[in-house]
């Protein structure tokens, strides 16, 4: 996996020809853009749409919201309900999910080397965003979404749905309640559809 530290897709891009996996460090500065400053969610979208012609393959690439380089994501912005929309966002994504140790305990450091904490004094199985976590790993690979691409299914400025085969992830950054009816979701008529978050 490299690096290219720049959010130009027609900069990064011409670096997959040398490796094959590169972190998607455009789609790292929309996450920050959508999930921490509100700003409207058809940016995901048109983001994608915007690295198709430059990169080879977008699934090849490192999807991430945090990581030893930059200060993290609760540093630039106080916002946990974003921090945790983003982060279902980077594990459901296009691309290779990587996840930065400390994200599932909510750390806020600066810049390097702030963002790079001891873990092992803090590390709590109980911590609401390490079950959070666990949830979506487990779900992902019941249902193999890797396998599946990523169809979108509902977009406005505070709300976006996609499905991977028949996962669907429906995200917010607004911190409100979002009361959408998602058109052509990827469920047969009569399917029993659970929450991951609160299985029955």
């Amino acid at each position: 996996m490299g690096e290219c530290f720049n959010g130009d897709p027609a900069y990064v891009g011409p670096y997959q020809g040398a490796v094959t996996g590169l972190f998607n460090y455009p789609m790292y500065y929309t996450i920050k853009d959508v999930f921490g400053s509100g700003k409207s969610m058809t940016q995901i979208p048109q983001r994608y749409n915007d690295e198709g012609p430059h990169f080879s393959d977008i699934d090849a690439l490192g999807l991430f919201v945090d990581n030893h380089d930059n200060a993290r994501f609760l540093n630039q912005f106080n916002n946990q309900q974003g921090f945790k929309s983003a982060l279902t966002f980077a594990l459901t994504g296009r691309g290779i999910p990587f996840y930065y140790y400390g994200s599932e305990q909510a750390y806020a450091g600066g810049n390097d080397p702030q963002n790079r904490e001891s873990l092992w004094q803090d590390m709590d199985t109980n911590s609401d965003i390490y079950k959070m976590t666990a949830a979506i790993n487990k779900a992902r690979k019941a249902h193999q979404i890797w396998d599946h691409p990523l169809e979108e299914k509902y977009k406005l400025d505070n709300f976006y749905a996609f499905a991977r085969g028949d996962f669907m992830v429906a995200l917010t950054n607004s911190g409100n309640t979002v009361d959408i009816s998602v058109p052509n979701a990827p469920f047969a008529d009569g399917t029993k559809v659970c929450n991951i978050f609160y299985p029955t």
